[in-house]
This record gives structure tokens, C-alpha cells and sequence, in this order.
């Protein structure tokens, strides 16, 4: 994840984080499921107080873009009608599961595409 402030922009600093992180999930640049660093850790990172980071992320919250899992930490969340919804988190599982086994992603990705294929062609 890359944001990157304009003091000189006029948008207050939380809004700036929250916009880029809005864009990036909805781009895929940021995929769903991606774990966001800690409100600390992004505050240190960007030299924000904790506070802005902390209004940036209920604000991604509240717009359904992030999820917070408790202890587990903040990640980018699905979004979109209740089957996209699951079939981003299946494949989110999917691709943990196979970086877990030690496949390439180019082997992950012929993996599901030959399992896609098998599944519209029946």
C-alpha cells in the first residue's frame, strides 16, 4: 500500500488516507481481504498523529471499503452484492491457502482457471 500526502492539497490529511485507500481498494490495487497496517503503524509511517489515521479508517469503515476483525486487525473488505461478497472471500481463502502449499501465482492462477473451467463447462 502506497499513500502519499500533499500538505500543499488543501484536503485535510485524514481525508487524503482515506481517499487513496478507497481507490486502491476499489481498483484491486488493494485486494480484498489485504490486511491494512495497524492505525500506529500507518500514523508513524506517514507522520500523522494516530488520531487521523484512526478518523480515516472509521470513515473506510462506515463506507463498507474496510473491515475491522477485532484483534486480527483491519482489512480491505468485499464489497458489492452478497455473492461477489463470497466469492472474494473464497478466493481470498483460496489464494492463502495455495501461497501456503508453496505454488507460484502463476500456478495458483492456472489452478483456479482450469477449476473455472471445469465448473462452466459441465
Amino acid at each position: 500500500m502506497t499513500l502519499k500526502l500533499h500538505i500543499d492539497d488543501g484536503a485535510a490529511p485524514y481525508e487524503q488516507v482515506r481517499a487513496q485507500i478507497s481507490e486502491q481498494a476499489r481498483s484491486g490495487a488493494l485486494p480484498v481481504g489485504h490486511r491494512l497496517p495497524t492505525v500506529r503503524g500507518l500514523a508513524e509511517s506517514l507522520g500523522l498523529a494516530a488520531n487521523t489515521v484512526a478518523k480515516a479508517y472509521r470513515a473506510l469503515e462506515a463506507d463498507g471499503v474496510i473491515e475491522t476483525r477485532g484483534r486480527n486487525g483491519t482489512f480491505v473488505a468485499a464489497a458489492g452484492p452478497a455473492s461477489a461478497r463470497e466469492a472474494a472471500s473464497a478466493a481470498q481463502v483460496y489464494a492463502e491457502r495455495a501461497r501456503r502449499l508453496g505454488l507460484t501465482e502463476e500456478a495458483a492462477l492456472a489452478a483456479a482457471r482450469d477449476a473455472l473451467r471445469a465448473a462452466y463447462t459441465q
